[in-house]
């Protein structure tokens, strides 16, 4: 994962119990995802503040949200810093186990994304030997564009 912030929960998280889980809200709990957003103490529970449910993981100690179709499990391997003295780092994580709500799972049904997607942020991407300037961050929704039987 790329520019992992060092003063943020997750990697706090990451440092202290070497276990995450990813959780992958739809479009539809995303808001809710961010609602807490500057809100709220460092120490708070961000997961009930902003109405959504923790419930435990199968295989690490880190919470799943109960409202995300898509979780994964992981453990922590190691981390870079993308240029010295940055407060982002690069971290890699090895995925123990997947949860997958079992109407995205059949492709008959929701398919993979479901009709209105899942939403995830995408890095604006930066040269972190030569970059001075401001990156920006922005969110996409990956959605099904249309059905092909050519598999």
């Amino acid at each position: 994962m790329s520019s992992i912030n060092k003063k943020g929960h997750l990697y706090q998280t990451l440092k202290e119990g070497g276990e995450a889980v990813l959780n992958f809200p739809s479009a539809e709990v995303y808001p809710l995802c961010y609602k807490t957003v500057g809100n709220n103490g460092f120490d708070d529970d961000e997961i009930a503040l902003s109405g959504l449910t923790a419930e435990p993981a199968s295989l690490v100690h880190a919470p799943r949200i109960k409202e995300c179709f898509l979780d994964l499990e992981c453990c922590f391997r190691w981390e870079r810093d993308i240029a010295e003295g940055a407060s982002h780092a690069v971290v890699c994580l090895e995925v123990l186990n997947l949860c997958m709500d079992e109407a995205h799972l059949d492709e008959n049904a929701l398919g993979r994304c479901g009709e209105s997607g899942y939403v995830y942020n995408l890095h604006y991407p930066v040269n972190p030997e030569g970059f001075g300037g401001k990156s920006r961050d922005y969110l996409a929704v990956l959605q099904k564009l249309e059905e092909s039987e050519e598999y």
